[in-house]
């Protein structure tokens, strides 16, 4: 077996189902197993994909044990010699996987690989990621991608040839499952968010290379698994306090120290927009409630 293929779902029937659709129209010329695990869907998920896909292999979980562990769980009964992660809002576009799989097939010394992300209307998403820093966060991400565009590659530039980063975006990668057998399966302090980059950090600290394929493209509806809810912001936050707590403990007060001004630079900016348009702008008063229950989460010493 040469490929696994490693969707994990929470209630995003329609959005699997399309996933799981095109996988097995677009992989070809590759041996490979679908293994889907559910985190205690409600939506008839399950169901819906016995009846359209026999062949995918099911893991059901009681409950939702988050991205890491769950992908765990597929991991540990693989069988191929590569896994391939899906968000159930990607859809795979003709030979996107094959031009991966040829990639590091050719490069042995390649732990993860990921393709070009795209919206609907086929304009790029940013498909590489920059290990988080000091750097990062004290200055705006898209400046450093002006600035300094070898650190921090970008989609704004057209690269012609494969690229080798720092991590990849974890809605589509590819992952040799010798460098798994390596450095170990997803940490799971990991919820959601940051499991990837985790991930690639360990693979870099064992002498793994990351890298971007440029010509393979994924359609990714950007969201759609996690939404905009403050549950998913205070995920985000705690995750990228593991993530400093665990690679940089000298510096990780430091770090907390300027994640909150950022925060509280946000809400002032947010509290004005809202001042300026009455109240009347749903999107601005929105973002301003999600930075208040932020800052309460983060007073009450982030449980």
């Amino acid at each position: 077996m040469n490929l696994s293929v490693v969707i994990v779902n929470w209630n995003t029937r329609d959005l699997l189902l399309n996933c799981l659709a095109s996988v097995f129209e677009t992989v070809k010329e590759i041996s490979f197993e679908v293994w889907l695990v559910d985190n205690a869907s409600t939506d008839g998920s399950v169901e819906a994909a016995k009846r359209a896909f026999p062949d995918v292999q099911i893991i059901e979980n009681r409950e939702n044990l988050g991205f890491a562990a769950a992908n765990n769980l597929a991991f540990q009964q693989m069988n191929g010699r590569y896994a391939l992660l899906l968000n159930t809002d990607t859809a795979l576009k003709e030979d996107a996987v094959k031009k991966i799989y040829s990639f590091m097939e050719n490069h042995s010394d390649i732990g993860m690989a990921c393709g070009q992300l795209l919206n609907e209307d086929g304009s790029k998403q940013n498909s590489m990621a920059n290990f988080p820093s000091l750097l990062s966060l004290v200055c705006n991400e898209t400046v450093l991608r002006i600035f300094l565009p070898k650190r921090f590659p970008s989609k704004r530039r057209e690269y012609q040839a494969p690229l080798e980063i720092e991590s990849c975006v974890g809605a589509c990668m590819m992952v040799r499952k010798e460098a798994m057998d390596d450095i170990g399966l997803f940490d799971e302090a990991y919820f959601f968010f940051f499991e990837e980059t985790d991930w690639a950090y360990s693979m870099k600290e064992a002498g793994w290379k990351i890298f971007f394929v440029p010509e393979a493209h994924i359609y990714h509806a950007q969201g759609k698994t996690v939404g905009g809810s403050v549950s998913a912001r205070i995920m985000f936050y705690r995750s990228r306090y593991i993530f400093f707590r665990k690679w940089h403990p000298r510096s990780f007060y430091l770090t907390c120290c300027v994640i909150f001004i950022r925060l509280l630079i946000n809400t002032l900016m947010a509290l004005l927009g809202v001042l300026m348009t009455a109240g009347l702008h749903h999107h601005i008063k929105k973002k301003f409630i999600i930075y208040i229950q932020l800052i309460v989460w983060h007073l009450r010493g982030c449980p």
